[in-house]
């Protein structure tokens, strides 16, 4: 094996353990948000920095080799997908963070339970997991087959989100939350959906590091 193939090989080990972090911050928040467990959430914001350091690490690695190797064709494609999911992945566990911080500050409110099951947050949460969970596969595998399943998955994200605003209107009308509450919940259920929507990039940066071709901003 090469010295450019060996650096290639631990550089997505570096990124496949970022994702198994990731994957674990989204289920943990998940776990608090469903179960209003501080504990699970506190848990979750610790180990923030982790990702971050990840982040910081995948991308220095990428620049430099980049800058020693100037590589070509699908070792450049590789690199600049991989330095670009590692963003998307921080991304992702920022969300998470955001989530557990939501729980901790309204933990002692069992009046917005009965609102996450007219919400639909579990299956939201459920189906962003897998699709984060399907994305690793397809990069693992090299198999861009289950791109078109990922990103089919993300249309019913975006369908539950787009009925969040009335459902919560109404909650809000009926006297079962308060405004404040309402205006709370709302950029929760948002980062659910943007996990999915940054979910639909990685699945993007890698059909352009196997395949050569670029999804974005196509059908």
């Amino acid at each position: 094996m090469k010295h450019t193939e060996k650096e290639l090989v631990l550089l997505k080990d570096e990124v496949s353990k970022m994702w198994k972090l990731v994957y674990s911050q989204l289920e943990k928040a998940k776990q608090a948000y469903l179960a209003n467990d501080v504990n699970v959430a506190r848990e979750v914001v610790s180990r923030e920095k982790r990702v971050n350091s990840f982040e910081l690490r995948i991308d220095s690695d990428c620049e430099n080799f980049i800058a020693l190797y100037s590589p070509v064709a699908i070792d450049l494609r590789l690199v600049l997908s991989m330095m670009k999911i590692s963003v998307t992945l921080e991304r992702i566990g920022d969300f998470a963070e955001g989530i557990a911080k939501y729980v901790i500050k309204e933990a002692n409110s069992p009046e917005l339970d009965e609102l996450k099951k007219d919400l639909q947050t579990e299956t939201m949460f459920n189906t962003v997991i897998e699709m984060l969970s399907e994305s690793f596969l397809a990069l693992d595998t090299e198999n861009t087959k289950l791109a078109g399943k990922i990103l089919a998955r993300d249309e019913t994200v975006d369908e539950i989100y787009s009925e969040s605003f009335n459902i919560i209107a109404n909650a809000i009308s009926n006297g079962k939350i308060t405004p404040q509450q309402g205006v709370r919940i709302i950029p929760v259920v948002r980062k659910i959906e943007r996990v999915g929507d940054h979910c639909s990039n990685i699945v993007e940066e890698i059909v352009f590091y196997i395949d050569a071709k670029v999804l974005k901003h196509s059908k």
